[in-house]
Order: C-alpha cells, then structure tokens, then sequence
C-alpha cells in the first residue's frame, strides 16, 4: 500500500511529519525568495496540470472552496541546492498539491520539481510538473516523483519539525527553569516533569547525531549543510505559533467557528494530528488554567512574582536571545499569558515531540515509504537510465534512493529514536516525588 497516492496522501495528515501541510491561498503558489537574488521561484504549476482531478471544480472554484492544500518545500530547499547537488546527493525542491475530496481525504494532483537555473541563481528554477500515473513508465515516473518530494520531507522532518522546534528551542526554557525558579516554584513543578531526559538526550545527539560528519549528515540529504538549514529556519520560529490552534489556524487547515468544538473548524476532517491533538491540547490547557489559578487569582499576582519575571527575561532576552526583539512575545503580565504559555511549553515538550517522533520506524523502517536521500536526477527519455527504468522499475528506484550503507544506519537510527524509554512517563501518570514535593491528591494531565 505505501505506493498508492492513497497511502501518500493519508502520511501528510497522519505520518510522522503532519505538521507541515497548508492551504493553498493563491494559484499558482508563490515563492517568498529574494526575487533579486533568486530570480523568478514561482511555481510553474498550470491549471490545466490538475483540472482533470478536481471533481467538476474548476481551479478558481476549489480554491475558494477551500480544497486545495499543499506541502512546499521549495523556499527552504532552493538556496542550497547548488551546493548539496555538488556532493553526491542529487535532489530537488518540491511542491506538492492536493485536492481535498467529497469523502474527507486528500488526493495528490501534481509534484512540481525544480532546480537552480545552471546559468546562475538570479536566473532563477528549471522545473518540472508531474502529474499522477499509475502504470507504465509514467506510473514509474510518478513513484519517483512522490520520492524526489518524500526526500525533501524527511530532512525537513528530520532537522526542522523534530530537532528545531521540539528538542532544540525547549532548551533556553529547562535552563532558565533551573536558573531561576526553585524547586518549590509552583511553575517549575508544573514544567519539570515534561522537561524529563532532554538535556541528556540533546546533549547525545550533538555529540553523534547533529555533529559536523554526525549520522544526520550521513543519512540525511542536506549532509554538511544540514544545521545551517536548521539555524536559518529558526530566524522565522515564532514562539505563539507552536500552539496547537494558533498553528492550524496559521496554516489554514483550521477557521475560527462559533459553534464547533472549541470554536475551531477544520477544514479536513480525517486530520488525526489535528484531531487527537485539539483534545490532548485543551485537556492540557484545561489543567494549566485550574492549576495556575490556584496560585496565581489575579494578574497582579503574576507580575509580582519576580522568579517568574526573571525567568521569562532570561528565556526570552538570552536563551531565545536571537528574537527577543519580536513583537510576538507574551508580556508575562497577566493570568491568560501565564495559562497559554506554560501550555504551549508542555505541548512542545510532550504531544508535539510526541507526534514527530515516535511514528519514525513504523512509517520509515521500511525505507522506499520514506527515502532520506536520492543519488541521481529523474531519468531523461534517451539515456540509459530511461531504459532502465522502463524495463526494471524497482531497479531504478533503489538506485535513485537513499543508498544500503545509508539505510542501514538510518533505519537503526530511528529505531532507536522511536523507542520509548523503560521508565517512561506519559501524560496523566506520575513518576516518584522529589524533595519538598508533596505528591497532590489528583493526576495532571
């Protein structure tokens, strides 16, 4: 089943990486890169590559029904494909449409590949658009399309939704945590429990799997250039937007509705991550708001502790110390910012890194679901790897992936990484009470 457009499709929403999928406001969708340095990036997607697929719309009218969706790796890809396609990886940046149809599902309606203009980046993409097949060479030549894009997501995944913004930008909050709140703080016995392993398993992970020639840079196509990327997203990391709503409403997979749940709507409604998540997130709110309450009645009550004040200075003027300026930062000064901040925190730290992490070696065991890398460029008609391709498809597309050497080490990394621990903790449980602690006569969240 991991071939069909079907089971393509349901991983955007459902795999190891939903976080990523949005919708599509303009057609065709547009590049944010510097025009002046980059050239022209739009897409080059036209209508008449997906109308054959829209149930009877016409493009304008699934747009303005809010039918079409997209993953778009491009902005975030194109300024280093020059330099990756200069080792031995040899990838593209992707963009890929989906059609939202009657039954609640998505469909995949055209990838878009695209690489530098080779006269020079202000020039700027040379791409292709393919469109669903499922048989012949043109079945093969969509299979390698959808792993051309699944490239590009399993390093996003990798080095953005996992280790940015979960195991990375939680870090300034367990420091400042520790720096400023003693441990009979009402707040850091709220957060200690969700900050539990991540120093140490940060601390490992720099040391063999983020390092310069680490097992990231072996088994994940950005290669040498993999934390530069990382960095350079963060430049855009915006702290409010990790809330699980604030995030759906961000990517437009959710709107603001009076009368659903919540007051939110979405928009595809077999959206598991966005589904289990809106209960786990309001289940967590709801425990943040009655335990805060209980120490903090009032909004003068939070601006007069000053261990809270002092670490949310620090976690926001030196840990966080890139973006202190953003004018997206809570204040700290009332009861609402305290509630939805220590929420956010808590999310990040449990159901978030939860989502992103622990599904790796059920849907990237098994390596052509989820290739991490691609060694060769879609096949010319002509050349020998067209051939090749035509008369042994399984042939050509384990040459195109990521390499044995590479599965090997990758598949038993994320084994690893998808374990949970022995002495695991989970929301809802408790685990021994520590000094000066006095264990509460009901579970939290």
């Amino acid at each position: 089943a991991w071939m069909t457009d079907e089971e393509f499709a349901r991983e955007t929403l459902a795999g190891v990486n939903p976080i990523m999928i949005q919708l599509l406001k303009e057609f065709p969708p547009k590049s944010s890169l510097d025009s002046s340095v980059y050239g022209n990036q739009n897409s080059t997607i036209k209508a008449e590559d997906i109308q054959d697929n829209l149930d009877g719309y016409s493009v304008y009218e699934a747009l303005q029904l809010k039918k079409l969706f997209i993953i778009d790796h491009h902005d975030a890809i194109m300024p280093y494909l020059r330099r990756i396609n200069s080792t031995d990886n040899k990838i593209y940046a992707s963009r890929t449409l989906f059609f939202l149809k009657k039954d609640g599902t998505l469909k995949p309606l055209a990838i878009e590949l695209s690489l530098p203009h080779p006269g020079g980046d202000n020039l700027g993409a040379v791409s292709t658009v393919y469109k669903p097949a499922s048989i012949g060479v043109e079945g093969t030549i969509w299979l390698l399309a959808k792993s051309y894009a699944l490239v590009n997501d399993s390093g996003i995944h990798q080095l953005i939704s996992h280790w940015l913004r979960t195991h990375a930008v939680i870090e300034p909050f367990i420091i400042a945590t520790n720096r400023h709140l003693s441990v009979l703080h009402p707040i850091n016995k709220l957060l200690t429990p969700h900050y539990r392993d991540t120093m140490n398993i940060n601390a490992q992970a720099r040391h063999t799997l983020i390092s310069a020639g680490g097992l990231l840079e072996f088994t994940v196509f950005p290669s040498k250039y993999a934390l530069e990327m990382s960095a350079v997203v963060y430049k855009s990391w915006n702290f409010v937007d990790q809330a699980l709503p604030a995030d759906l409403l961000k990517r437009g997979v959710a709107e603001i509705d009076r009368s659903s749940p919540h007051n939110l709507r979405l928009l595809i409604p077999d959206y598991p991550y966005a589904v289990d998540g809106l209960a786990i997130w309001f289940a967590i709110e709801g425990w943040v708001r009655e335990y805060t309450g209980i120490y903090y009645p009032d909004d003068s009550a939070v601006q007069q502790d000053s261990e809270l004040q002092s670490w949310w200075k620090e976690l926001r003027e030196v840990g966080h110390g890139d973006l202190k300026d953003q004018s997206w930062w809570p204040t700290l000064y009332t009861q609402e910012d305290l509630i939805q901040s220590c929420t956010t925190i808590i999310w990040i730290a449990s159901a978030m890194h939860a989502a992103v992490n622990f599904g790796q070696y059920p849907y990237a065991g098994y390596l052509p679901n989820r290739p991490t890398a691609s060694r060769r460029f879609m096949p010319e008609p002509g050349t020998a790897e067209y051939t090749e391709m035509e008369k042994n498809p399984d042939k050509a597309l384990l040459k195109t992936i990521t390499n044995q050497v590479q599965t090997i080490i990758g598949v038993s990394l994320i084994e690893v990484l998808s374990n949970h621990a022995s002495d695991e903790l989970y929301l809802g449980q408790r685990g021994e009470c520590k000094v000066g602690q006095r264990q509460p006569s009901h579970s939290s969240i």
